[in-house]
C-alpha cells in the first residue's frame, strides 16, 4: 500500500447534476433509451445542454456505448470516454474517472451513467449461466462445481463465517434491512415506498442461501441514473450547490477475486474496502466521526456490517449493534434493498441530495457524506462535501 499523502485530486471537481428514470420491474423500453433519459435529466438538473458535454463514463457491463449515447442525446465531439470494470464496484470509480479528466483538463463536462433492464432482462441474481473461458473466470471454477452459482451463495460463505467468528445469529443482518426499508418507506421514488419491515418480518422471510434470507438480498431493477461532473468553479455558476468530490479512490485487496475470495486468511472482513477507507480518510482529511451520512452499498446485508468495521465506525463484529443503535444515518434513500438496484449510482445521487439539502429523508446540516460501491469485488468510494 502506498504511503502517499493527500491526493491532489481533492476538491478539484464536483457533481453538478443528477438525473434518473423511474425505478421499475419492467421498464418497457430499451436500455439505450433508459440511459438517454437519465443523461438528459441530469443535464437538465445541472442547467447544461448535450452540447456542453465532452466526456462520458460508464460500466463495462453497460450495453449502451458512449458514442451511441452521445449520438442519441445530441452531443458533439467527445475528448474523453472510459469504462470501469467489476460490476457494482465501479460506481464511485466512474466519478473518480470523470473527476480525473476534469482536473487534468482533458474534459470540461463529463457525464457518468448506468442503465439496465436488470429485472425484465438479464437478471444478475440468477448467477452464472454461461461464461466464455477467461483468466478471470478461472477463479469461479473453484466454486461453481460445488453449487456456488449465484452472488447470494458466494456472499453466504463469508456471512456464515462472520456469524461464527463473532457468536451472532442471522438477526444481526436484519438490522440493516429494517433501517433501509424504513427510509425507503418515506421515499416516493423507492420500490418499497410505504412498506417498512420489522425484525420479525426479516426473520420470517424465506431462506435464499443460509444464512441469507430474502430480505438480506437487494432488488433487481430496471432503470437508469446519471451524474454530471465538472470543475468546482464551473459548478458554482450552475443552479445547484456543488457536491464537491473531497476524495475518490478505488481499491483491490491482496488475493482479490470477484465475489469468491475464499482463499484469504480471513473471510470476516473486506480488504478491498479497507484499501478504499484508508485512502479516502487520508485524502479527505476526515475520519469516521466527521461523517454526517453513510451511503453504503447494500447488495447483501452482511457486507454493510463489514464495511462499517473496515471504515472504523465500530470494532470488528460490532456492526450490527452500530446499525441497531442508529449511530449514523445510513442509506437514507433506502439503498439497493429498498429504493432500487442501479449498481450503486442511485446511492451517489442520494449523497449529492444530502449535501444539497434536498433529500426526501434529509439529515439536518449534512455536509460530509461517505458513499461506497459494491464489495466482494474490486471496489471504490467517495467522500462528498459541501462547497467550503
Amino acid at each position: 500500500m502506498s504511503a502517499r499523502g493527500r491526493d491532489p485530486l481533492s476538491g478539484r471537481a464536483a457533481v453538478a447534476g443528477i438525473g434518473a428514470t423511474e425505478f421499475s420491474k419492467d421498464s418497457g423500453r430499451s436500455e439505450l433509451r433508459l440511459a438517454v433519459e437519465a443523461v438528459r435529466a441530469a443535464l437538465d438538473d445541472a442547467g447544461l445542454t448535450p452540447g456542453d458535454v465532452d466526456g462520458l463514463v460508464t460500466f463495462t457491463m453497460d450495453t449502451s456505448p458512449e458514442i451511441t449515447v452521445a449520438q442519441a442525446c445530441g452531443m458533439g465531439d467527445l475528448s474523453f470516454f472510459s469504462r470501469v470494470h467489476y460490476g457494482g464496484g465501479a460506481a464511485c470509480a466512474t466519478v473518480l474517472q470523470a473527476a480525473l479528466a476534469v482536473a487534468a483538463g482533458v474534459a470540461e463536462v463529463v457525464v457518468c451513467y448506468r442503465a439496465f433492464n436488470e429485472r425484465s432482462g438479464r437478471r444478475f441474481g440468477a448467477g452464472v449461466q454461461h461464461r466464455e473461458p477467461s483468466a478471470e473466470g478461472a477463479a469461479l471454477g473453484w466454486a461453481l462445481p460445488f453449487g456456488l452459482l449465484t452472488p447470494a451463495s458466494w456472499v453466504a460463505m463469508a456471512a456464515q463465517r462472520y456469524l461464527h467468528r463473532y457468536g451472532l445469529t442471522p438477526e444481526a443482518f436484519g438490522h440493516v434491512a429494517v433501517v433501509d426499508r424504513r427510509y425507503a418507506a418515506t421515499n416516493p421514488a423507492a420500490h418499497f415506498y410505504g412498506r417498512p419491515i420489522t425484525l420479525a418480518d426479516h426473520a420470517a422471510s424465506r431462506w435464499i442461501v443460509e444464512p441469507l434470507r430474502l430480505l438480506d438480498c437487494c432488488q433487481e431493477t430496471d432503470g437508469g441514473q446519471a451524474l454530471v461532473i465538472t470543475s468546482v468553479e464551473r459548478a458554482r455558476d450552475l443552479p445547484h450547490p456543488p457536491a464537491v468530490v473531497a476524495a475518490a479512490t478505488q481499491g483491490a485487496g491482496r488475493g482479490q477475486e470477484q465475489m469468491t475470495s475464499f482463499y484469504r486468511d480471513d473471510l470476516t472482513g473486506l480488504p478491498e474496502t479497507g484499501v478504499v477507507a484508508r485512502r479516502l480518510w487520508r485524502t479527505a482529511g476526515l475520519g469516521p466521526g466527521d461523517i454526517d451520512v453513510g451511503i453504503l452499498y447494500d447488495h447483501f446485508t452482511p457486507f454493510v456490517l463489514m464495511q462499517l468495521e473496515e471504515f472504523g465506525f465500530c470494532g470488528r463484529g460490532e456492526g450490527a449493534d452500530f446499525v441497531a443503535e442508529e449511530r449514523l444515518p445510513l442509506n437514507t434513500h433506502g439503498g439497493p434493498l429498498g429504493e432500487a438496484y442501479l449498481h450503486g449510482m442511485n446511492g451517489i445521487a442520494e449523497g449529492v441530495r444530502q449535501v444539497r439539502g434536498s433529500a426526501v429523508n434529509q439529515v439536518p446540516g449534512a455536509s460530509r457524506v461517505l458513499v461506497t460501491a459494491g464489495t466482494g469485488v474490486p471496489t471504490s468510494g467517495l467522500v462528498l462535501t459541501g462547497d467550503g
